[in-house]
């Protein structure tokens, strides 16, 4: 499925809020596999549509081989509504590879897939004779058909040749060496300070002691005046011009900010006991959809609860939760609701008129204002905008910050995660791996995602 190069050059986009990327120029020979990464709302999708030439950039070139069949399919598929999230994509991926393209298009393709059609389309993909362009988080995806990746950070497209776990481990030395020149700029510019205050006190020494010298030739005086000030001005342009340039340094440095979580509950008041206790159980709706349930987790336990789509899991958690829609038949040992913490992709749990700051506050309300406001910054929530915007407003990584801010101001014993890494990005996903790993309580976990379930520490699994 050879074609001519897909040349892209000083390629914009630009909205009237921000530039998502600016002056981008690569080519994209037959064969590649690359993925765009990047933060949530970053234009990852954007770009993906430019390449096929769906969108106008705001400015630069963009040259489609003449006759050049693409294949793409969209992260959110509104047809076909009748099937599940699984068949659509399916549906989609068929029609899409109908017309034999040379260029094959995919934006989030692992979100809605069990982990049997994963394993299934990384198959296929890693057989497709095509190019491969594709928007994903899915760190196993990006490991096993991916070869380029591009990523969309501050603005610049910054392109990689190899794999994902290469790029990691030199993002990981990129931002120690980041580290330790952040270190290095704040002792430079306290130390230009320092020059500046000596500086400023000798020029006073200085004048004070030509008045005295030269107190009775006052030609002699501004002579030495003017010298003197000349070698100040001197000193202070080249102290000046080192202090803009180490602060020019410094603005031009972006670290990835880090959560450190401080939970309201400790393992210690957790504890060990048993927490969930499930003999001969049966669950459903009208009829039982789930039989013979057998399931024993204790308080500081790592659960995945796995199986294929349709299997029931989202049914067993409803069950555990003590859902009124759901019939129960059998032994079961259940926390209390309030004891419960429960958080899903589409952070159903968050009040969307509501504000960060009065979501915490409501939450624990013995908390001052400085107190709620410290939280919230710790969070990565600083700005008074961020702390009193409605919810509605926040993105998917700022919901997810605020959820996972939520439950370490209000830390229940049990806390269910229902496929919370799709539609992360690889920061936002961090974020979260980082918190959970801290949390001191029992994890239920919905998840597809391999390496997410290692990164958190399961311990124990229930497959449907």
């Amino acid at each position: 499925m050879s074609h001519t190069p897909i040349i892209l050059k000083d390629l914009s986009y630009i909205l009237p809020h921000k530039t998502c990327f600016a002056g981008f120029s690569v080519r994209v020979h037959a064969g590649k596999r690359i993925a765009i990464i990047g933060q949530n709302g970053s234009g990852k999708s954007t770009l993906l549509k430019i390449l096929q030439g769906l969108i106008e950039p705001s400015d630069g070139e963009l040259s489609i081989p003449e006759n050049l069949e693409f294949g793409f399919v969209e992260q959110v598929i509104t047809d076909l509504t009748c099937l599940s999230g699984a068949q659509r994509f399916n549906a989609m991926l068929s029609q899409a590879l109908s017309n034999n393209p040379q260029v094959l298009c995919l934006d989030e393709p692992t979100n809605h897939l069990d982990r049997s059609n994963r394993k299934s389309l990384m198959r296929m993909l890693q057989s497709y004779a095509g190019t491969l362009i594709v928007v994903t988080h899915d760190v196993e995806f990006l490991r096993n058909c991916i070869d380029e990746l591009w990523h969309i950070e501050s603005g610049k497209i910054h392109i990689f040749n190899g794999a994902y776990d290469d790029y990691m481990y030199y993002r990981q030395k990129e931002r120690n060496s980041i580290a330790f020149e952040l270190i290095q700029l704040e002792k430079e510019k306290k130390k230009s300070h320092q020059d500046l205050m000596r500086e400023q006190e000798r020029a006073h020494k200085s004048k004070v002691h030509g008045e005295k010298k030269y107190a009775d030739d006052k030609m002699a005086l501004r002579s030495a005046q003017g010298r003197g000030q000349l070698t100040h001005s001197k000193n202070k342009r080249r102290i000046g011009a080192a202090k803009g340039e180490v602060l020019e340094r410094l603005g031009n440095i972006r670290l990835p900010e880090v959560i450190t979580p401080k939970f309201s509950l400790s393992a210690h008041d957790i504890g060990n006991q048993t927490i969930i206790s499930v003999s001969e159980g049966q669950c459903g709706y009208t009829q039982a959809i789930i039989k013979d349930i057998s399931l024993h987790m204790n308080a500081r336990d790592r659960l995945a609860v796995t199986g294929d789509n349709g299997s029931g899991k989202s049914t067993l958690i409803k069950a555990l939760m003590g859902r009124p829609e759901i019939c129960r038949a059998g032994e079961w040992y259940t926390p209390k609701s309030e004891d419960i913490g429960y958080l899903d992709q589409h952070y159903a749990t968050l009040d969307s008129d509501s504000t960060p700051y009065a979501l915490i506050a409501n939450s624990v309300p013995r908390w001052t204002p400085a107190e709620i406001r410290c939280h919230l910054n710790d969070y990565l929530f600083r700005k008074n905008e961020e702390v009193n915007s409605q919810v509605q407003m926040l993105s998917g990584g700022e919901k997810m910050r605020l959820s996972l801010a939520l439950i370490s101001a209000k830390t229940p014993r049990l806390l269910i995660l229902d496929e919370v890494t799709n539609n992360l990005d690889l920061e936002t996903r961090a974020h979260m791996i980082a918190v959970l790993r801290a949390y001191p309580g029992g994890l239920i976990v919905i998840s597809h995602d391999e390496d997410f379930l290692a990164e958190i520490g399961i311990n124990c699994r229930f497959q449907l």
